[in-house]
């Protein structure tokens, strides 16, 4: 049996995965270590040495993509079909287990599986019969809650319930939803898993045949499972040591959205008979890039540690601009894309990665500027966003009473009780008299053909509008936008939004407000237009120029969530300042800033041969200009791996702004590190949050478990070493 084709194109750590005897296994797989090779490898030495049956065989992944990858791969190396495998997502498989045991699932044979958007309209529905006021709850908001229980494994019967009125009214929604959908045969995305889980758990018969079906178990990106994903996993391999699983907690960053980095711990206890072995040669990045990265992660305490390394040489030093703005910024990374053209280079082998969504705006709109295509990978550009786009046809009805698109898009936004047979009326009023929505409006009121509770919320609205008219008459652009994202309702909706969707919503928005201040309005004037009004043709403009499609030679721009398994021979890694990377929110929470500390070493580790990281000196921020201090991410990067650079030509500073000098020092020059757990003799122990200054000079923030975030002078806090 020729078995070279499986083995041969591995490396010794690979080879070792491949051919490990039938166990519990956890292959820790850095960054660009080959992880997806190992995975298809070792299924094909199960088949083709292990004389097991591909029936047998069972590989779950995150995304179809991935599936489908591994799927082709497997059958380019055996020769043979897949179709009796079971390979795919953990809702895929899902969904195939329920279809063959509706009945024993409790679902009839017919049930429908919604997408994010069909739940999210069966749940304002549900809201509206509840007679639930959209403002105090909104959809979304009561979407991510029943997802984030159905994650945990956690049905409305099962929780206790509090004296706390929002627990209260939600696991009432929760109970209203599962009736409901349980009444219309309606299954989400995570009832998908939730349902299989509860199928095995509770139908003996049904579990140990598919244990003794599914021989051996296998998972890619082990790191991201939710609790509910692990607990299906248990079950199937319950008194087995028939799990393999493929992860990398150093880029577990997914926690926000249910994702548990503990399950990689967990394995180690629940099958006790287990092997680990690392993958650490990395085949992507250059020596610098992947020794800076490794620095910059051995700051986290829960890791279960490696090291990347590579033969491919040093390449070049990690290249640093200080930036004096964000508009001094993204010139920076535009003028440096350009040469990178300029000298050969693909536009498609470049990225810029960025925190958060806001971000990308300067960045387009430099790229705009001198007529190079980008793309946003896994998002909309910034005057297309949801919210920009709600804000702006605010802004419109304040131009022009008699923009119908505008009126329709923001006449219920945020929601203000106004019925769908409301908005029909107005509509057939409009089309009947042929005039504006606008219009029609004021007819019905005067008319009085509107039910009270519609007749009030619209004539609030239209007074809304004229009242946000008459206040922002005489102030500057930026500060009707700023106005108006209070006024109309629109932030206040959005900061009612649980998880980072909320924060992202509420960030660009303000980033509104910037592009409004930094609006040019003298340029291409010729037909005197008003301030607002040049702005709003800007913004349509905008919207639709330079985005490249997907096999077009464009710049690649994207948030470093969406850049997680990607690889780019040319990375900017832009915002490296405290408060925006890590966020604000993260510095007091050692779990969070861990994750973040995370994030940064998988941006890091997206670049093949070049490495920029840039941060601003000052950069405005909810409308304030902010003066941050760098990243203590680029604080922990070795001084000897680092160039700063220059902008080409001659740069005007202001003088009030005094670059602030960063401590680029190794962690082992300090007596303490970042992450490390310290005892004080009156706070008790804490750990290191930040570290700033040098000898006497030098201080600590500090979270401890019982005082809470304190600052410390290190000369005189007589810290101990935990």
């Amino acid at each position: 049996m020729d078995i070279t084709r499986i083995i041969y194109p591995l490396n010794d750590p690979q080879r070792l995965a491949v051919t490990a005897p039938d166990r519990a296994l956890l292959v820790l797989a850095g960054a660009g270590s080959g992880k997806t090779r190992v995975l298809v490898h070792r299924i094909a030495w199960q088949i083709q040495v292990g004389g097991l049956s591909p029936h047998s065989i069972l590989a779950v992944t995150f995304t179809n993509k991935a599936a489908r990858e591994m799927r082709n791969r497997i059958e380019d190396l055996l020769g043979l079909s897949t179709h009796t495998m079971w390979i795919g997502t953990f809702h895929g498989l899902a969904h195939r287990l329920l279809r063959r045991h509706a009945k024993e699932a409790k679902l009839p044979e017919t049930f429908q599986v919604m997408d994010s958007a069909d739940q999210l309209r069966v749940i304002k529905r549900l809201a509206g019969a509840l007679n639930l006021d959209e403002g105090k709850w909104p959809p979304k908001q009561i979407q991510w809650y029943i997802n984030a229980q159905k994650d945990e494994g956690k049905r409305a019967r099962h929780q206790l319930e509090t004296g706390d009125f929002f627990q209260r009214q939600m696991l009432a929604v929760y109970k209203a939803y599962e009736e409901l959908c349980d009444r219309s045969g309606l299954v989400d995305f995570a009832e998908l898993l939730l349902r299989a889980h509860e199928l095995l758990r509770d139908n003996s018969d049904l579990l140990a045949f598919y244990q003794r079906r599914f021989l051996q178990v296998h998972v890619d990106e082990f790191q991201d499972t939710n609790t509910i994903q692990y607990a299906w996993l248990r079950l199937l391999t319950e008194g087995k040591d028939n799990l393999f699983v493929v992860g990398d907690d150093d880029q577990s960053i997914y926690g926000w959205r249910g994702a548990r980095m503990e399950n990689i711990f967990s394995f180690q206890k629940h099958y006790p008979n287990h092997q680990v072995i690392k993958l650490e040669q990395n085949y992507r990045s250059t020596g610098n890039i992947l020794n800076a990265a490794n620095k910059v992660i051995s700051m986290n305490e829960a890791r279960m540690g490696k090291e990347l390394w590579t033969d491919a040489g040093e390449g070049e030093l990690i290249s640093l601009y200080a930036a004096f703005n964000e508009l001094d910024e993204a010139y920076f990374v535009v003028d440096r894309i350009k040469a990178w053209v300029n000298e050969g280079g693909s536009r498609n082998d470049v990225a810029i990665l960025y925190r958060s969504n806001a971000q990308s705006r300067l960045f387009e709109e430099k790229l705009m500027a001198t007529g190079t295509p980008y793309r946003v990978y896994g998002g909309l550009r910034f005057f297309e966003r949801a919210e920009i786009k709600n804000a702006l046809a605010y802004l419109r009805l304040l131009a022009n009473r008699h923009d119908d698109p505008s009126f329709e898009r923001v006449v219920n936004t945020p929601a203000r009780g106004l019925g769908a047979k409301a908005v029909d009326d107005i509509r057939l009023i409009a089309k009947d008299r042929e005039i504006s929505l606008w219009s029609a409006s004021l007819e019905l009121i005067e008319l009085n053909r509107l039910g009270p509770r519609s007749k009030h919320a619209l004539t609030g609205f239209l007074q809304l509008i004229d009242n946000l008219a008459s206040q922002t008459e005489e102030l500057a652009l930026f500060e009707k936008v700023q106005l108006v994202n209070e006024h109309s309702g629109l932030a206040a909706l959005y900061k009612t939004e649980k998880g980072d969707r909320g924060e992202e919503k509420l960030e660009n928005l303000e980033e509104l407000v910037n592009a409004a201040r930094l609006f040019d309005a003298e340029q291409d004037n010729e037909a005197f237009l008003s301030e607002l009004d040049l702005f709003l043709a800007h913004a349509a403009l905008e919207a639709g120029e330079m985005q490249g499609d997907e096999f077009d030679d464009c710049v690649q721009l994207m948030t470093l969530h969406s850049a997680k398994g990607l690889e780019f021979k040319l990375v900017f890694l832009a915002g490296m300042e405290e408060g925006l990377f890590p966020s604000q929110q993260s510095s007091d929470d050692i779990a969070r800033l861990e994750e973040e500390r995370r994030l940064c070493y998988v941006g890091m580790t997206r670049a093949m041969k070049q490495l920029y990281l840039t941060y601003a000196e000052s950069r405005r921020i909810y409308g304030k200009e902010s003066y941050s201090r760098p990243s203590r991410f680029l604080r922990e990067i070795p001084v000897e791996l680092i160039q700063e650079v220059r902008m080409r030509g001659h740069i005007n500073r202001p003088l009030a702004i005094e670059k602030p000098k960063i401590a680029m020092g190794s962690a082992n020059e300090r007596r303490f590190k970042l992450g490390q757990r310290v005892g004080h003799t009156k706070f008790g122990e804490g750990v290191i949050l930040q570290l700033e200054g040098e000898g006497a000079q030098e201080r600590a923030q500090i979270n401890f478990k019982q005082a809470g975030v304190k600052w410390l002078m290190l000369n005189f806090a007589q810290l101990e070493a935990l």
